[in-house]
């Protein structure tokens, strides 16, 4: 059996490269056999028998097919594809506690998921379960269940990343290997394992992993359903799409179009049988992601938590608005700005934000290959490019049906449509999105190597695989060039290396004319160090990444880069902020230059703020004034109170620069002391919740000190509507909630300080936040008392 049903056609130029040495190619008008296609006919693995009578047998069977593979494949191939999974599962488990609670805001719902099944369920940031994370649960459900069984620590939170970082790694294998040879498949995983974003987020707690993942495995099922029209296989891929938008909701169905279109062209059945099987696999898709939700829609609002990140408690316009379309077009009704905006009139590094533009760095069709993303993922891409061109010419004569032809569309419709939306989005975008690309790249080049590496004994296709290669370390010189002051040898070697192997591989193909021996010796010399160079770079940066520690909201992976901009760019441990670069106060990345008055920020730290603070955030430099005015772009407008921090009209001064952990604790959260959390320990079993305070991340940071449930007021951004100041004066009556920590995290022109109207960030006046509303009541009715650096209200001892 075969997975193609292509015949060469008399002329065909394509070699058959898989021939050492290769076949004369008969010259115009003389006779002689045509050459085979550069992407010959592979067959398929032996079908063994179904159904459940055949399940133990397959099962007792599994250690050694498992260890031997492929009867068709050399005896090499399989270990060395368990080597290969076991180096990135170690490369991934490496030093992973590290990172400590790495991204407290989902490890905090992790270890609410831990203590309550229906904190597991719903995704509650905490096990009273007043409010949800802002994502669907699927991401925490592996690792609270890893929390439940092996203890709640930073290395159970994390670990099941990692693994499935490992598993991906072999999805991929085996989705490219169904088609292209043994080495394609190791070269794809190795490219993925190596990729320095993916060495991010497979140590990291937030849902991408699990993510690319699911859609790996989502590409491996069209791919087995591409090869004979499987109505089973197309199922499955619809319900792997419907647990991937249980992971991060709309995001999953980026490459959605461009596999059904595929599916839709290239299936070998009828066109109503095709039509009739994408239905079937849109209705797995929508049961195996709609469950969920219609649980969540058809609960009434008392018997669940709050959904994060809504504006009415809504999953559906969550997903449609914050975490859909919103980021699109930037109009994030609730997110950092209320839309996604900066405050007007900031002149931000770079050009990216200027007059109330948008906060997310330079859109167009470079954005992939910019200073603070082309390090992340862009190392192969323009490899991935080239290569998917070649595929796509190479196989144009195939029939309709040609799996080659379908696997180069299946992850070239992967890269695109995932490319140009993120190149073109222009709501909140973080450099480690891009991991979302790496299985496509990784497998574009394993492809397309393949089929050129067998292909090098013609002079055509040894010059394009040699223009392949100089590319490739061109790209990494430029790439290394950002980071001059990180191993700076490497960036030369990694161009001499490539540049010398891509000559070499021309000079083989030479020499093969003469001496065959000679020229396949230079070729794999040529090779071998084509291959480190074009890894040597990603190499580096994933092993920069896996030494140094991540924390925060946004974290970038490597080292840092000079020029980077706009939000991330760091997150190493030590600074949370927007660190990177030319970025916002923190400066994090290796002491890059941060706003006006920042300074020289030591690497992992916050530098200093901008001049009077940051607009609607607290903590930021000094404010003077009599006390009368109005401070509408620090988010409130006060009249005779002390301000917290502002940057005119307010009394009083605040420490310069961010608050604790960066941004007033938005993008992470806040060093709890140990009598702080004693405090907040002590009778917690009496109410619901220890306490209450401000923005998931400074409710995390309290919560995973001290293991007791903290409500987050307002969720991440600490503006949703979570609960109205009439609620709140109700539980405090009831006596659920023990203690207020006042100084929460609040979003661009959020309400700032401790009364009056809160201001938007152009300086108009716009109703209090109800959770500032909240904090102006509690400070007006309880007694504050300080511990360590923190203002606490005892809401069990309002003041006479």
């Amino acid at each position: 059996m075969t997975t193609s049903s292509y015949s060469p056609p008399a002329g065909d130029p394509w070699p058959e490269a898989a021939n050492h040495p290769p076949p004369e190619v008969p010259q115009p008008g003389q006779a002689g056999p045509a050459p085979a296609p550069l992407f010959p006919e592979q067959p398929l693995p032996p079908a063994g028998p179904k159904g459940p009578a055949s399940w133990s047998g397959r099962l007792r069977t599994l250690p050694a097919r498992a260890w031997r593979g492929r009867a068709d494949d050399p005896r090499w191939v399989r270990p060395a594809l368990l080597a290969l999974l076991a180096a990135t599962a170690v490369l991934y488990l490496w030093g992973l506690s590290a990172s400590g609670w790495a991204n407290s805001f989902y490890s905090a719902a992790v270890q609410a998921g831990s203590q309550s099944w229906k904190a597991f369920f719903f995704g509650s940031s905490d096990a009273g379960n007043f409010i949800t994370v802002d994502k669907p649960p699927a991401a925490l459900w592996p690792m609270a269940l890893s929390a439940r069984i092996f203890g709640l620590s930073s290395w159970s939170v994390l670990a099941p990343q990692a693994l499935m970082g490992a598993a991906t790694v072999g999805v991929l294998y085996a989705t490219v290997r169904r088609r292209f040879s043994p080495l394609g498949g190791l070269l794809a995983g190795a490219a993925l394992a190596l990729t320095p974003v993916a060495a991010l987020m497979f140590r990291f707690n937030n849902p991408d992993a699990l993510l690319v993942l699911l859609l790996t495995l989502a590409a491996y099922g069209l791919v087995r359903a591409t090869e004979a029209a499987s109505t089973r296989w197309l199922l499955f891929t619809g319900a792997m799409f419907g647990l991937a938008f249980l992971t991060k909701t709309l995001q999953a169905f980026l490459v959605l179009p461009a596999f059904a279109v595929i599916y839709l062209v290239v299936a070998p059945t009828g066109l109503w049988r095709r039509v009739r099987q994408l239905l079937l696999a849109g209705a797995a898709m929508v049961v195996a992601g709609g469950w969920w939700v219609a649980v969540v829609e058809l609960l009434p609002a008392s018997a669940r938590p709050y959904v994060g990140g809504s504006q009415d408690n809504s999953f559906l316009s969550l997903t449609f608005g914050y975490n859909g379309l919103g980021r699109i077009n930037g109009d994030e009704t609730g997110s950092v700005g209320g839309g996604g905006r900066m405050p007007a009139g900031l002149d931000l590094p770079g050009g990216a934000t200027r007059a109330g533009g948008r906060g997310w760095g330079e859109t167009g069709l470079t954005r992939m290959f910019g200073t603070d993303i082309g390090g992340q993922i862009a190392w192969l891409i323009p490899a991935a490019l080239i290569l998917l061109l070649v595929g796509l010419w190479a196989t144009r004569r195939y029939a309709r049906t040609d799996t080659a032809r379908a696997a180069f569309l299946v992850w070239g419709g992967w890269l695109l449509s995932t490319a140009l939306i993120f190149s073109f989005m222009s709501g909140i975008f973080h450099q480690y999105y891009t991991v979302a690309l790496a299985p496509a790249v990784a497998a574009l080049v394993g492809m397309g190597v393949d089929g050129l590496w067998r292909a090098r004994h013609r002079l055509p296709w040894a010059l394009v695989l040699a223009g392949t290669l100089a590319v490739t370390a061109v790209w990494a010189f430029v790439l290394l060039g950002r980071s001059s002051g990180f191993v700076p040898w490497l960036r030369w070697a990694v161009l001499v290396g490539g540049l010398v192997a891509a000559v070499a591989l021309v000079a083989g193909q030479v020499a093969g004319r003469t001496s065959g021996r000679t020229g396949a010796r230079i070729a794999s010399v040529a090779g071998l160090v084509g291959l480190a160079a074009a890894l040597g770079g990603p190499a580096a940066y994933a092993v920069d990444t896996v030494n140094t520690a991540h924390t925060g909201s946004i974290v970038t992976a490597g080292p840092g880069v000079q020029g980077a901009f706009g939000p991330g760019g760091g997150g190493r441990k030590g600074g949370q902020g927007f660190p990177g670069g030319q970025g916002f106060p923190g400066g994090g990345q290796g002491g890059q230059q941060g706003f006006p008055g920042g300074g020289q920020a030591p690497r992992g730290q916050n530098g200093g703020g901008f001049p009077g603070g940051f607009p609607g955030f607290q903590g930021g430099g000094s404010g003077s004034g009599n006390g009368t005015g109005s401070d509408h772009a620090n988010g409130r407008h006060q009249r005779g109170t002390d301000g917290t921090g502002g940057t005119t009209g307010g009394t009083g001064t605040a420490p310069g620069g961010m608050g604790p952990g960066g941004m007033g604790g938005l993008l992470g959260g806040t060093k709890v002391s140990d009598e702080a959390a004693g405090l907040l320990e002590e009778n917690a079993d009496h109410y619901t919740w220890a306490a209450a305070t401000v923005g998931s991340q400074n409710a995390a940071s309290y919560q995973l000190a001290t293991g007791e449930p903290v409500m987050a007021l307002g969720g991440f951004n600490g503006t949703d509507p979570s609960l109205s100041l009439a609620g709140f004066r109700t539980y405090v009556q009831e006596g659920k909630v023990h203690w207020f920590i006042a100084g929460g995290s609040r979003g661009f022109g959020g309400a700032g300080g401790t009364g009056g109207t809160a201001g938007d960030a152009n300086g108009g006046e716009r109703k209090e936040s109800e959770s500032s509303q909240i904090e102006s009541w509690v400070a007006a009715h309880f007694t504050a008392k300080t511990v360590g650096s923190a203002t606490f209200y005892d809401l069990t001892a309002p003041t006479s």
